[in-house]
């Protein structure tokens, strides 16, 4: 029998754009749009994909003001166009290539623009992304596509992207990363002024590049958390046909996991010790404590979460390896040790204040499945990370997102603002933005949509 929850893994295929239906009480100083991307297709014109990692890209956005109005978008993309023409092409999970393709991929043609991972504001530009580096630029208010961003310049370049930027908030840099693969492999980390530029911070040789979806900030470290799920470049360039990107990679929990401590200002490594094998694709924050980096980043045992992560599974119901634990990591760069704390049991998606990113934070927010995830979560939950106790949200029997904190600008409290967070309906088949009260997560507002959504990751929540 099919999940009761795989209504949220079936394909969109609507647009529209019309005012919700509001219950409750939405607080005066809210106002701005909440933007949201993710798989929204996983079928069109008779082909399909395998992974939800692959489909193709939608953008949400929920603008509070005179009511809340909510519209969506498919980003039209290259990816998108040939969907349209019954041609999915091969993506993170999904199809397989021949040797003349992945050449074709790497060297010569455009990389793969299926930008449905996150989307961020880089200056003045709202752009779509996924783990390549090319970039879809859109409208924030209308949501059209505007076209393709991709770096070309003179600083170091890759071939593979990490999909989650890091924003400092009081220099409002961004930072990122890119993973170059070839005879000799690169960890290329850099910060961001404009969509078109950037500056180098610092280059890191590597033998076996790791998967790595996020990392993380501070006001003076990059820290690359390197898992020891890595490829043997040479695989690419092997003759004849293979599976998809993915499949490359190797799970090898004899490596360790090896943080990658780099100055910012300076340029350079200056720790990369080594702890016990763990995976994760999610980092919270990070911050300094006399001397010492702290990172609290979600982790599960090994790659497996990516297998879990197949249609088949995730329509079946079968989300075990998909639940993780909040973890404390203690990153001393002078004696290049790590200390490890198990924090809370339970969480996906952990995410805390923006006015707390690469300072000291106390809550984190995540969805929050049992342990076992015989569901898709049905509760997210605030997490003090002081005392390890959490306070939780549900909204009967329905499933929730990833939640989004956003501050009251007159607030003094850490906790005073609300948490966002989008609500799916199996029974209706509809979907919900609820505004929870930030320090009781009691249910303040609702805006009903027409339609149902389940977007992976938010944008930015840019107030008017």
């Amino acid at each position: 029998m099919t999940a009761r929850s795989s209504i949220g893994f079936r394909s969109l295929t609507d647009e529209i754009d019309h005012d919700c239906c509001v219950t409750g009480t939405v607080p005066d100083w809210l106002s701005g749009t909440l933007i949201r991307n993710g798989p929204g297709a996983f079928e069109m014109a008779g082909s399909s994909v395998d992974h939800w990692f692959d489909g193709l890209a939608m953008l949400h956005a929920f603008t509070f003001g005179d009511g809340v109005t909510y519209r969506n978008r498919f980003v039209r993309s290259d990816a998108y166009r040939s969907a349209r023409n019954g041609n999915f092409e091969s993506g993170f999970a999904t199809g397989n290539t021949t040797l003349r393709d992945r050449l074709r991929a790497f060297l010569f043609e455009k990389p793969y623009d299926n930008a449905n991972i996150i989307a961020e504001r880089i200056g003045d530009d709202y752009l779509a992304l996924t783990e390549l580096p090319r970039w879809v630029a859109f409208d924030p208010d209308t949501l059209e596509t505007l076209g393709h961003v991709q770096y070309d310049g003179p600083e170091p370049a890759g071939n593979l992207a990490c999909a989650h930027l890091k924003r400092d908030p009081i220099t409002d840099e961004l930072v990122n990363f890119e993973t170059s693969f070839g005879r000799n492999c690169h960890y290329h980390v850099h910060s961001i002024p404009s969509a078109t530029d950037r500056e180098h911070i610092c280059s890191i040789p590597v033998d076996e590049p790791a998967y790595m979806h996020s990392f993380a900030l501070t006001p003076n470290y990059v820290v690359l958390t390197e898992f020891p799920f890595v490829v043997n470049p040479l695989d690419f360039i092997k003759p004849g046909a293979q599976g998809p990107f993915i499949e490359n990679f190797t799970w090898k929990p004899e490596r360790g996991t090896r943080f990658f401590v780099i100055d910012r200002r300076r340029g350079a490594v200056v720790a990369a010790p080594r702890t016990e094998a763990f995976f994760g694709f999610h980092h919270a924050n990070a911050y300094e404590d006399d001397g010492e980096i702290v990172l609290d980043l979600e982790t599960v045992p090994d790659a497996t979460a990516i297998e879990v992560l197949y249609l088949d599974n995730l329509r079946d119901g079968n989300f075990g390896g998909l639940s993780g634990r909040l973890e404390r990591f203690r990153v001393d760069p002078k004696s290049e040790s790590v200390e490890r704390e198990r924090m809370y049991d339970g969480t996906a998606l952990p995410t805390t204040s923006p006015d707390r990113w690469c300072r000291k934070h106390r809550y984190v927010y995540a969805q929050s499945p049992d342990p076992q995830m015989t569901t898709w979560p049905e509760a997210i939950a605030k997490i003090d990370t002081e005392t390890h106790r959490a306070v939780e949200f549900a909204d009967e029997g329905s499933y929730l997102g990833e939640p989004i904190f956003v501050p009251n600008p007159d607030g003094e409290r850490t906790d005073d603002g609300v948490i966002l967070t989008p609500s799916l309906d199996p029974e209706t088949e509809r979907s919900s933005l609820i505004v929870v009260d930030g320090e009781s997560l009691a249910e303040l507002a609702r805006a009903a949509s027409r339609t149902r959504f389940r977007s992976t990751s938010t944008v930015d929540f840019s107030p008017n």
